[in-house]
C-alpha cells in the first residue's frame, strides 16, 4: 500500500516589531486554514513565527526581551492556533522563542503539534549562530545573546505513522543535522528560518544567497533520503530584508514546490514516502555501506 503525507509550507511576510501578537496569530490561523483547504495534513511555519527577528538588536531591558518569549505553549494568545488545528484536523510545526518555566532557560524552539492540537514533540535549535555582542563589519545577529544552544538532541516523532524531525534556520546548513535525523529514522524534516538577504561581511556573495539557501537542504534531502519542507519569513522586516524561497524538497534532491512571493503564502505537495526506499536502494543503503568506525573525527574534533 502506497504511503504519502501531504505537506504545506506556510511562509509569512515580515512581522514588524509593532505588530500585536494577536494580529500575528490571525495571520497564522489564516495560513493554516488555507493549508487545510488545499488538502494538507501537516504544515510548517517559520522560525520565530510569532515575533519580529529580535536578535537583530542589542536589547538590555529584560522586560522588553521577555516580551518576545513564550513562557507556555499554547498560551492565551496562541491557543486559537491550536484550536484551529484541532478543528481542521491538521498538524503543524511552529517556531518561537521559548522561556522555560523551571530555570528560565531561553531557547529558539520548534514544536510539532498534532491534529488534536496537542504537543507531539519539541526541538531546540542546536546550531545557534551570531554573537552575544555586535561585531564591527558584520551584520548584527545576536542570537547567542538571547538563546542557549538546544539540549534535546535531534529527536524524531511519529505523526500519522510518519517519522518527522525538525530543524531551525542555521541548522539547515550543517550536514550533521540531516544525518542525525536520518539515523534517528526521520522520513520528513520540517525547517523554519529567518535569513537576511544581504550580509555586510560578504557583499561579494550576495548573488548566491538563494543558491546557498537551497543548496544544503537539497543536499541534505538527497544524501539522507528524506523529504524536507522549509518555511521562511520573508520581505522587509523592521528595515532588514529577509530571504524567501520557502520550499518542499524530495529525497531525490529536487525542489518539488517553491514559494514565489515575499509575503504570506502557502505551498502544498503530496510527499511520496515510498520514494525514500527507492532513493536509498539506488545510492544510500546505509546499513550496507556506512562505515561509522571511520567517521569518529567528525564527532571528536570541532
Amino acid at each position: 500500500m502506497a504511503r504519502d503525507l501531504t505537506i504545506a509550507v506556510c511562509q509569512t511576510g515580515p512581522i514588524q516589531k509593532s505588530a500585536q501578537r494577536s494580529e500575528t496569530v490571525d495571520r497564522l490561523v489564516a495560513l493554516l486554514e488555507r493549508a487545510a483547504a488545499a488538502g494538507a495534513e501537516i504544515a510548517v511555519f517559520p522560525e520565530l513565527a510569532l515575533t519580529t527577528f529580535f536578535p537583530r538588536w542589542r536589547i538590555d531591558d529584560q522586560a522588553e526581551i521577555e516580551a518576545f518569549f513564550e513562557p507556555a505553549m499554547p498560551g492565551p494568545q496562541t491557543q486559537r492556533l491550536y484550536d484551529t488545528a484541532a478543528r481542521l484536523k491538521i498538524g503543524f510545526a511552529l517556531g518561537y522563542a521559548e522561556l522555560t518555566r523551571v530555570d528560565g532557560g531561553r531557547f529558539n524552539t520548534m514544536d510539532l503539534v498534532g491534529q488534536d492540537g496537542k504537543l507531539v514533540g519539541r526541538y531546540r535549535k542546536i546550531h545557534v549562530p551570531g554573537s552575544s555582542e555586535p561585531e564591527p563589519g558584520t551584520t548584527v545577529h545576536l542570537e547567542r545573546r538571547y538563546f542557549e544552544p538546544g539540549n534535546l538532541g535531534f529527536p524524531v516523532f511519529v505523526y500519522r505513522g510518519v517519522r518527522v524531525g525538525m530543524a531551525i534556520c542555521n541548522d539547515r546548513r550543517w550536514p550533521e543535522t540531516y544525518r542525525m535525523l536520518c539515523l534517528n529514522g526521520a522520513e520528513i524534516v520540517l525547517i523554519g528560518y529567518n535569513t537576511p538577504l544581504l550580509l555586510d561581511e560578504a557583499p561579494a556573495l550576495a548573488h548566491l544567497r538563494m543558491f546557498h539557501n537551497h543548496l544544503p537542504m537539497q543536499a541534505g534531502a538527497y544524501q539522507n533520503t528524506v523529504w524536507v519542507a522549509a518555511a521562511a519569513k520573508a520581505g522587509v522586516e523592521d528595515g532588514q530584508a529577509l530571504i524567501g524561497g520557502s520550499c518542499i524538497i524530495a529525497p531525490t534532491g529536487e525542489i518539488a514546490a517553491q514559494a514565489i512571493s515575499l509575503d504570506d503564502e502557502v505551498i502544498v505537495h503530496r510527499a511520496d514516502l515510498d520514494l525514500i526506499a527507492v532513493c536509498r536502494k539506488v545510492n544510500f543503503d546505509f546499513a550496507r555501506y556506512r562505515r561509522p568506525d571511520q567517521y569518529r573525527l567528525i564527532a571528536d574534533q570541532v
